[in-house]
């Protein structure tokens, strides 16, 4: 069981955004996402806002990527890359309509002197990779079935020079690891059983025992597509008993909407890549 009202310590981060301002639902790639609907783009630009104001006034930097006409999901900065103590590992999406933006993904990275790892295996960055510094030593979670390939998994054991756990994700509502799960400090996670497969479920229960488990509207709800700085959580505020169960847990839930991201498949995680230097 988690300990009740456990003290949680919260870490600076420093996070990359890109604003919606070219956010459009002109495809189809994930279950959630219908051109049918229309997307009211002065909306999100005041949700994303919004977003990117509470992690500031928690104490987080944030920095900005530009965002490029006909692409219309760079608002999901989270999928360009994944970076290990300063070191990048690239990503390759697998859909033609959001290749272009893993070249701006690298160009950001590379203007800052981080060491940059170019891909060779398909890969979505932080939509299927997470990193828990005091898991086991330094751990990485990976997920694979409908994004990322399963060689990009060794790749990025070999270009981080961290163990990784690959976990098969089986529902293709939770197309990306980070609608299934997510680190909540750094040595835990909140995650969802259900969209994993059985062996991996089991992993998941052995490598963490006092996970916080969500249940299935609030995964549905995007509850699980979250960011935490160990002790804040920011949350898609639809997820109640998600923010129930972390509070219960020790953690500051902080709620918030984004309505209109959610047309694209996506909520608070997957519009922030953490940048761990």
């Amino acid at each position: 069981m988690v300990t009740v009202n456990q003290q949680r310590v919260l870490r600076k981060r420093t996070y990359l955004m890109c604003s919606p301002e070219r956010f459009a639902v002109e495809y189809a790639i994930n279950p959630w996402m219908d051109v049918a609907t229309p997307v009211d783009a002065e909306l999100a630009v005041r949700q994303w806002d919004g977003l990117r104001r509470t992690l500031v006034d928690l104490g987080h930097e944030v920095h900005l990527l530009t965002p490029e006409p006909g692409l219309p999901d760079m608002v999901f900065a989270a999928n360009g890359a994944f970076m290990v103590d300063g070191t990048v590992y690239g990503a390759r999406y697998k859909h033609e309509q959001r290749a272009a933006e893993a070249g701006l993904h690298r160009a950001f990275y590379e203007a800052h002197g981080w060491r940059f790892i170019a891909p060779g295996e398909t890969n979505e960055g932080e939509g299927d990779f997470a990193y828990l510094p005091e898991a086991h030593g330094g751990l990485i979670l990976a997920g694979h079935g409908f994004r990322t390939e399963l060689p990009a998994h060794a790749e990025a054991q070999e270009a981080l020079g961290r163990p990784v756990v690959s976990l098969h994700l089986v529902d293709p509502r939770f197309y990306h690891l980070d609608v299934a799960l997510a680190s909540i400090d750094d040595g835990n996670v909140a995650y969802y059983p259900g969209a994993f497969s059985a062996a991996s479920q089991q992993v998941l229960a052995q490598l963490f025992p006092d996970a916080v488990l969500a249940d299935d509207a609030d995964a549905l709800a995007f509850g699980l597509n979250l960011v935490s700085d160990g002790a804040n959580v920011v949350l898609n505020g639809a997820a109640t008993r998600l923010a129930g169960r972390l509070k219960a847990a020790g953690y500051t839930p902080v709620p918030v909407e984004l309505s209109e991201l959610k047309k694209g498949g996506g909520s608070v995680k997957c519009c922030v890549a953490e940048l761990r230097l």
